[in-house]
């Protein structure tokens, strides 16, 4: 006999201040005009290489801020490195600029966050190392943050975020040892996240699938995570359910403006009310995300892509457990299916396989089977796991099965 699933509590406490949101194909043309409203002057545009050397990408934001564009520091790589961010300070201080303009995925942003804070210290950089490689964080000032308009380019949803992550190595002369870690803090959100499908399309394919994987996944996990709320109920299940039409056309090969326009509203969407003080609503897929990446090559999106339909058959399957699949369900358009929880999983991974993303873990450059005890070790130490759906209470060996299920 199945046991009924846990009763959530029908309390919560819903406390989330977003940036100002812009959406449109060719808003960027508006930069300028946004900065005024928020009364910013200087911006320094945050990018990487790729993104400041593509014309199609930096010229239309170097057009739309005008005689406000300050500069721009194109250095940011996926390693979100703190010496790359003590850099950007430099620049920012040398270009007197008051904004910074991240373009791009969420490197850019979580360097410009970085940045943000390094200014808003009083401390040299050398003693916010010291710090950083003993706690793994860097302490975030209330005040003094010099604001960050985000635009990004992929479809991984960490625009409306306030938290970073942060990466240091031996080799910067910051850190002793090779550091990973994050910061939070309500001052990180940004000002204003401006959406606009033209430059998303500029994306290569390859990129854009994986980051919307991670963005399409955020919504999933809005839905089941034990800090869910009817606010972000609903605008999970309206964000998938756009995320889930426009992907299959994206994988249908439809590349019209339609297309990154239904996407784009879908990643609005399911990140709404997800990062808000002292809380996050990710939750076991992400904590996979992590303990997949943190010492592995495989691309976060990519491991997204090949654990989700196995975490979720799992949670399912569990006993007690209220991973509200009927939700869910209804959500993805699948509420009439004789199994909605199969139908779930199904309409994952019918999304997944639409953008060509792996399906195995062998086949990407992860861990291998005599590595998953410690993997699962590490993916239950995840602080994500906290928001995993109510009455689970994962064991490693429960960890090490999904790992083996998708190898």
């Amino acid at each position: 006999m199945t046991a009924s699933p846990r009763t959530r509590d029908a309390a919560f406490r819903f406390e989330f201040d977003p940036a100002t949101i812009r959406f449109s194909a060719g808003c960027v043309d508006d930069l300028e005009g946004e900065l005024e409203r928020q009364s910013l002057e200087r911006a320094l545009v945050v990018c990487g290489s790729t993104v400041g050397s593509t014309a199609e990408v930096i010229d239309p934001v170097r057009d739309g801020l005008g005689d406000r564009l300050a500069g721009v520091f194109a250095e940011t790589t996926p390693k979100k490195r703190l010496g790359t961010a003590v850099d950007g300070l430099e620049r920012l201080e040398e270009e007197d600029a008051d904004v910074l303009v991240s373009l791009g995925g969420g490197s850019s942003l979580d360097v410009a966050k970085v940045i943000s804070v390094l200014a808003a210290s009083d401390r040299e950089p050398a003693a916010i190392g010291a710090a950083f490689e003993e706690t793994g964080t860097i302490r975030v000032p209330d005040e003094r943050l010099v604001p960050i308009v985000a635009i990004p380019t992929t479809l991984a949803g960490a625009d409306l975020s306030q938290v970073a992550g942060v990466t240091a190595t031996a080799e910067s002369g910051l850190v002793n040892k090779d550091v990973g870690g994050g910061i939070s803090g309500p001052g990180l959100m940004p000002a204003a996240a401006v959406y606009d499908p033209d430059l998303v399309a500029t994306t290569p394919e390859s990129i854009l699938a994986g980051s919307a994987m991670n963005g399409f996944d955020k919504g999933l996990e809005a839905i089941y995570a034990a800090n869910a709320t009817p606010v972000t109920d609903a605008t999970a299940t309206r964000g998938l359910g756009k995320l889930e039409t426009g992907l299959r056309a994206f994988g249908r090969g439809e590349r019209g403006i339609e297309t990154f326009t239904t996407i784009l509203e879908g990643v609005v969407l399911v990140q709404y009310g997800i990062s808000r003080p002292d809380e996050t609503m990710l939750s076991i897929v992400h904590a996979f995300g992590h303990g997949l990446t943190r010492t592995y090559e495989v691309q976060q999106g990519a491991a997204h892509a090949v654990v989700v339909p196995h975490v979720l058959a799992y949670l399912f399957e569990q006993e007690g457990v209220d991973a509200r699949q009927d939700v869910l369900a209804d959500a993805l358009g699948v509420a009439d299916a004789a199994d909605p929880a199969r139908a779930v999983v199904d309409r994952v991974a019918d999304v997944r396989d639409a953008l060509a993303l792996p399906t195995r873990l062998r086949d990407v450059d992860g861990p291998k089977p005599d590595e998953f005890a410690a993997v699962a070790e590490a993916i239950l130490a995840d602080s994500f796991m906290k928001n995993a759906p109510p009455g689970l209470d994962p064991s490693v060996e429960d960890i090490e099965g999904i790992l083996e299920q998708a190898w």
